[in-house]
């Protein structure tokens, strides 16, 4: 494969120009409205400014990255020149509404430098950019109009900096022209170029086309690809004698509350919006139905429910409801996440934070009953202080139910204030207070991870300054934590914060790796996109509440911060060593400015903790390069790659991370999955996993650790697919995925054992799909070797061990298999012999792994 990626790039790079090749040629640089703008800077080019040919069908050589997916991220009316240096600057407008232009540049038209959208001060917005160059005064003029008309003119000698001109003082002409491109008109700009850059062009995208054909292979197409292939024999030699040392944290999870993964899913509560704290703001307005009162109900006559925040219990909780009754018999009633799921003869904690506020007897029924009004459980509280009080209260479930409700009864008429109503199951994950559901958190310690990335990675640096994620609003009694609304179009309770993250760590036995905002909002943020820092006269109290954290993590209990821990009921510290600086975020002047000002403080003040920086969200393009130039230019240790892509993919990129430089960063692969039209979690996307992985482990020296993402989400409310745990309020539902990580996870090791490997097969389609690693685990001495069959037949193996001395105990042979679209496959377990390890037969589609005990 390397070979052949080799003589492309030798061909579409290096080779001389043909005899019959022009010197110039015509270029045309143009985007279209096609796709609300979406499809970014394009090329036709032509030897009479007549005939015109495009490179590519609506190839973006430049795509915006401004704004929200969706309906942002375009590019309206673009504008290139060639400055005096060979450079290509690009100016293009954003959208109909901002004062803002975009700025990128080039030296080849291939590779462009980092975006930049500054802010006019002039009109009521910023349309069809023009750039000259003034060569008497060496600088550069942007000029643009807004909606009236009005013509506003600056010039800048960098593109960060601009000042304005008087607009009547130039004359620029705007060099825009229609021409006739095969698919019909398009405006654009004409350039004279050199043919050499015309051809780099089409090569390119040539190049690009062919690694497509890679990537988006489909296993659906292995009955005629595979056609009459030959009985498939792979001969592997392992070298047990020369270990590697390898991350002995590897393999980890990402939580993020996405999907509904915390509220409603890993954090227990039963109760939705249990502090009546739900706005219009958590969904941008756009569901009417979101608010203060959302999932709870006044059912009955002769009582009156509203909402008040003239007395909270506390300044970060200033909603409680207001309870009058003048007769018996209505009831206040929450119907929970989807309705709530109790199971016969378990408990559940009730609690309330309340006041009587003029009822006679202050008494109140609750009880839980199912959708036919049939009582599961109840008891009676007294509500008799004036001021806030806390009241508990134990409710036995008599029968199973999964869509029950809560109902709050008054017994006597009059006037009762609360909040904090809430519902927990007992029997929480290790029977922790304010703890998370048992069967989804065994489901995630059944993976054995070695770390947990959280609170999330959009949601960490949130939709906008004022959405940042920040820890200390997550700790302390639960009435005194701020709720905020969530990136992804929901409600954060914070009831699921940092304590409790740090205690899930430590309850499984995984390294705690939290991601703070690097000063920037979301890349993807609609409120005040990527250019909206926080101020810079702010971040040294930003940096502050950084240092804060660790100290909370890792301070003595007598400290400020470690204190607060202490009293949380954890004296001890959570042996902090990680923290992420940022998430795939654009790497911009404001981004690199504040992740420069984080990690030299954290440096200087903690330089114990390991800063994760970032590299953006693609494992090729701006964002990458910037973001890998950074880390060397600032020496940091370890950096965060994500990427999604097609199974393809990860069968041809095996070599990825051979190729990296070992003396520079190290790599945390904190996002990745196989994605499929329709994004299905199967075989083929697990098994594509799976023998990516092995290239991971064999890389281990330079990757650190890796976690698939996202890790889980409710059904019904799951806004991105795939994912490794499905659940409802009844059922967890692992996915073949989720299986190909607990095999790595069960099965891993901190020594590579070095080796090779042939195939009696030359096409590249063949090879890649076969795939092995092995490993050792120090601390028993047990030899791991892991198998991939992404072929539709049987692989007969030889596996040659040099150096392999210790005597065998025991084998045991794991093997998940299937048809390529089967989302219900799962690994089954079988003593083994040594004998079989040697000359192991892989099935079709099959994921192997033999773990070898030794005495």
């Amino acid at each position: 494969m390397k070979r052949i990626f080799a003589l492309l790039l030798i061909t579409a790079f290096s080779l001389p120009a043909l005899a019959n090749e022009p010197d110039s040629v015509y270029l045309f640089s143009y985007a279209t409205e096609k796709n609300n703008n979406h499809n970014g800077l394009q090329f036709a080019w032509s030897t009479d400014k007549t005939n015109w040919k495009t490179i590519g069908n609506d190839y973006g050589f430049l795509r915006c990255d401004y704004g929200r997916w969706g309906a942002e991220k375009r590019m309206i009316t673009p504008y290139l020149l060639q400055g005096p240096d060979g450079v290509w600057q690009c100016v293009w407008s954003l959208n109909e509404r901002e004062n803002k232009l975009a700025h990128a540049a080039s030296k080849d038209l291939l590779h462009w430098g980092r975006q930049s959208y500054p802010l006019f001060e002039k009109g009521e917005n910023c349309m069809i950019p023009v750039i000259a160059y003034d060569k008497a005064a060496a600088r550069f003029v942007v000029a643009y109009k807004d909606k009236r008309g009005e013509k506003y003119v600056l010039h800048t000698n960098n593109f960060k900096t601009y000042s304005y001109n008087d607009a009547a003082s130039y004359q620029q002409a705007d060099m825009r022209t229609t021409v006739m491109l095969p698919g019909g008109e398009a405006t654009g700009q004409v350039h004279r170029v050199a043919w050499e850059l015309v051809d780099k062009l089409l090569k390119a995208y040539d190049l690009q086309q062919y690694k497509n054909s890679l990537n988006y292979q489909r296993a659906a197409q292995d009955v005629q690809r595979f056609e009459g292939l030959a009985p498939v024999i792979a001969k592997i030699t392992i070298n047990a004698a020369k270990p590697k040392r390898i991350s002995d944290i590897l393999m980890g999870v990402f939580f993020e509350d996405l999907n509904y993964a915390a509220d409603g899913g890993l954090y227990a509560e039963l109760v939705q919006n249990r502090d009546f704290e739900y706005a219009l703001s958590d969904k941008e307005g756009h569901d009417t139905g979101w608010h203060s009162t959302h999932s709870w109900t006044l059912k009955g006559a002769n009582a009156s429910f509203v909402i008040d925040s003239a007395a909270p219990v506390h300044e970060n909780n200033k909603h409680y409801a207001v309870l009058t009754t003048t007769a018996t018999g209505a009831s206040l009633q929450n119907s929970g996440f989807d309705g709530i799921a109790v199971k016969k003869g378990e408990a559940y904690n009730f609690s309330v934070i309340a006041k009587n506020a003029g009822s006679k007897a202050g008494r109140l029924k609750v009880r839980l009953a199912g959708s036919a009004g049939n009582v599961l459980a109840e008891t009676v509280i007294k509500v008799d202080s004036k001021s806030w009080k806390k009241i508990s209260a134990v409710l036995a479930a008599a029968n199973d139910a999964s869509d029950a409700h809560l109902e709050l009864v008054p017994q006597a008429e009059g006037k009762l204030m609360l909040d904090m109503v809430s519902l927990f199951p007992q029997k929480t994950f290790r029977g922790r207070f304010n703890g998370l559901r048992n069967d989804l958190a065994e489901t995630i310690a059944g993976i054995h991870p070695r770390f947990v990335r959280f609170p999330g990675g959009c949601v960490a640096h949130g939709d906008g300054l004022e959405n940042i994620y920040r820890w200390k609003n997550t700790i302390g009694p639960l009435e005194s934590r701020k709720p905020q609304p969530n990136l992804w179009g929901y409600h954060q309770s914070a009831g699921l914060g940092y304590f409790e993250y740090f205690q899930f760590c430590e309850d499984i036995g995984a390294v705690p790796v939290p991601v703070i905002a690097a000063g920037v909002p979301c890349q993807n943020s609609g409120n005040g996109g990527q250019q909206g820092g926080i101020p810079l006269q702010e971040m040294d109290a930003y940096i502050q509440d950084i240092f804060d954290l660790v100290e909370y993590a890792n301070g003595d209990a007598s400290s400020r911060w470690g204190k607060l821990r202490a009293q949380a009921g954890h004296p001890a510290p959570f042996n902090l060593k990680y923290i992420g600086i940022g998430n795939e975020d654009l790497i911009s002047d404001v981004f690199e400015e504040r992740f420069t000002m984080i990690f030299n403080a954290m440096k200087q003040k903690h330089p114990e903790i390991t800063v994760i920086g970032t590299v953006g969200p693609f494992y090729e393009g701006t964002d990458y390069e910037q973001g890998w130039d950074i880390a060397a230019k600032l020496g940091v240790e370890k950096v965060d790659e994500h990427y999604y892509q097609p199974p393809g993919w990860f069968i041809y990129n095996q070599d990825f991370y051979d190729k990296y430089d070992r003396s520079k960063s190290k790599v945390y692969l904190g996002e990745y999955a196989a994605h499929l039209p329709g994004r299905p979690n199967n075989i083929e996307t697990a098994l594509s996993e799976a023998l990516y992985l092995t290239a991971v482990e064999r890389n281990g020296d330079i990757v650190s650790m890796a976690s698939y993402a996202p890790l889980l989400a409710k059904e019904g409310h799951t806004q991105w697919n795939p994912d490794l745990i499905y659940f409802n309020n009844t059922q967890v539902k692992p996915t073949v995925g989720y299986y190909v990580q607990q095999l790595y996870g069960l099965n891993s090791g901190d020594e590579y054992l070095p080796g090779s490997i042939t195939v009696n097969n030359n096409q590249d389609a063949v090879k890649n799909r076969v795939a092995y690693s092995s490993v050792r685990d120090s601390k028993t001495g047990d030899l791991i070797i892991k198998l991939v069959n992404m072929l539709p037949v049987t692989v007969s193996t030889s596996l040659q061990l040099d150096g392999f001395t210790t005597q065998p105990q025991q084998v045991t042979k794991t093997v998940l298999q299937g048809n390529p679209a089967d989302k219900d496959a799962k690994p089954v377990s079988s003593a083994s012999s040594f004998a079989e390890v040697q000359s192991p037969q892989l099935p079709p589609y099959s994921f192997v792994v033999y773990r070898v005990a030794v005495k």
